[in-house]
């Protein structure tokens, strides 16, 4: 007589199994397309437009740039944190908890490690597809270079790759949606401020530049915005070498709180 197995199996995260939660979420994601779009591409097209024609009359020229197009090339980075971040938050407890989506997908041969997986590459789809919309706005109105936007897509998809990792480790422990609140104000808030969006790091006191240099989203920033403009980035491999560490790290950090969460 076999054993039953347990109700999260323990294994290491196949992709192609990972990529069928992936395609079960796009599918799921299509039904609520409209919504979806206009309340995570509403904001910060608001910002781009507000701030950027608002201060950009004031302010005229950034970092060498016309505002509006600095805050642009910005926004497009933190489109993709913030939609990564929200979806792996949000979205992602609510199919683990109030739906129980993940024990329906356990009825099939995927474990634990596959679900988290597939949970990531959605959510890291999610940051493109929304840093893609604000792209889109900006190419309309002539604010970036179109192939220099083609280069920036890889970039802000392993943004939010590592945006959504780092989110995953705090759903793992979350036990309440009150949980995320925390991480959107302590966490994604100051990354917000800091990391170059808004204004150059330049501008802020030698502390806060050195401490933001160890942030996800100022590596970020400091490869997509020159692409954007057609320029090359001042420390490709050194940006890239930090997303990557971040990623790989938190990814794996997830994965191992997923698996002792439903060991439990």
């Amino acid at each position: 007589m076999t054993e039953p197995r347990p109700p999260f199996r323990a294994h290491l995260p196949h992709l192609r199994r990972a990529f069928a939660v992936w395609r079960r979420n796009t599918a799921v994601w299509h039904k609520l397309l409209v919504p979806s779009l206009l309340a995570n591409f509403g904001e910060p097209l608001l910002y781009l437009l507000a701030f950027g024609y608002g201060f950009g009359a004031l302010v005229h020229r950034v970092g060498g740039l016309p505002y509006i197009t600095f805050l642009a090339t910005g926004i497009a980075c933190s489109s993709a944190m913030n939609a990564a971040s929200f979806e792996a938050l949000y979205s992602t407890y609510t199919r683990m908890e109030p739906q129980k989506t993940w024990e329906g997908i356990h009825a099939t041969p995927l474990g634990i490690p596959d679900i988290v997986l597939g949970e990531l590459l959605w959510a890291g789809t999610k940051g493109l597809i929304n840093a893609l919309a604000i792209l889109l706005v900006a190419l309309a109105l002539g604010l970036v270079a179109p192939a220099g936007a083609l280069w920036a897509l890889p970039v802000l998809f392993l943004s939010g790759l590592c945006f959504a990792a780092l989110a995953l480790v705090a759903t793992a422990f979350a036990r309440g949606y009150d949980f995320f609140t925390y991480y959107f104000t302590l966490v994604l808030t100051p990354l917000l401020l800091v990391s170059g969006v808004f204004f150059p790091l330049a501008s802020l006191p030698q502390p806060v530049r050195l401490g933001a240099r160890l942030l996800p989203l100022t590596h970020v920033v400091s490869l997509v915005r020159p692409l954007l403009i057609g320029q090359s980035p001042p420390h490709p491999l050194t940006d890239l070498a930090v997303l990557t560490v971040y990623t790989l790290l938190a990814g794996a950090g997830a994965l191992v709180l997923f698996v002792r969460r439903f060991e439990r």
